[in-house]
């Protein structure tokens, strides 16, 4: 965690963000690109993170998303949480098809293989990532889908 990491768990809160978020991936790509991948919106915020690379389950085309991640082990928890907003994360449903991606987290890349979690795994893991980012419990409120948790392991 850093020094901005209360500001950003202030504005991660804030109830409209799930309007905000195309723009803040486009601006999280943008740096991430610029800085060839050393830097990203969540890095400047203390939070730990990883792009996820995935397979578009229609296209074929390799799709990357910048994640809050939560490192576990020798695992990552992932959340389709979308800020709480009503919409499944289209990485979601393509890591669903997909069950493999690709993950940058630092200067690790690795492929790696996604169980998404159901029931006491899910509950845990749940709580582990609420100890990282607290606003996951103001996005279950706000939505009425089940936010999907997925651990991540090297293939």
């Amino acid at each position: 965690m850093g020094l901005l990491t209360p500001l950003a768990v202030k504005i991660g809160a804030i109830e409209w963000m799930p309007k905000l978020l195309p723009q803040i991936v486009w601006v999280d790509k943008n740096l991430q690109k610029a800085s060839r991948g050393r830097v990203s919106v969540l890095d400047l915020a203390g939070l730990p993170n990883l792009m996820l690379t995935v397979v578009g389950r229609k296209s074929g085309i390799p799709r990357q998303t910048p994640l809050l991640c939560v490192p576990d082990g020798d695992t990552w928890l992932i959340a389709g949480s979308y800020f709480g907003g009503p919409k499944m994360p289209v990485w979601v449903v393509n890591l669903r098809a997909a069950r493999t991606a690709h993950i940058r987290f630092g200067r690790v890349e690795t492929d790696v293989t996604a169980e998404e979690l159901s029931g006491e795994d899910r509950a845990a893991a749940w709580r582990t990532m609420l100890a990282t980012w607290p606003n996951y419990a103001k996005y279950e409120e706000r939505t009425d889908r089940l936010i999907p948790v997925f651990r991540l392991r090297r293939a």
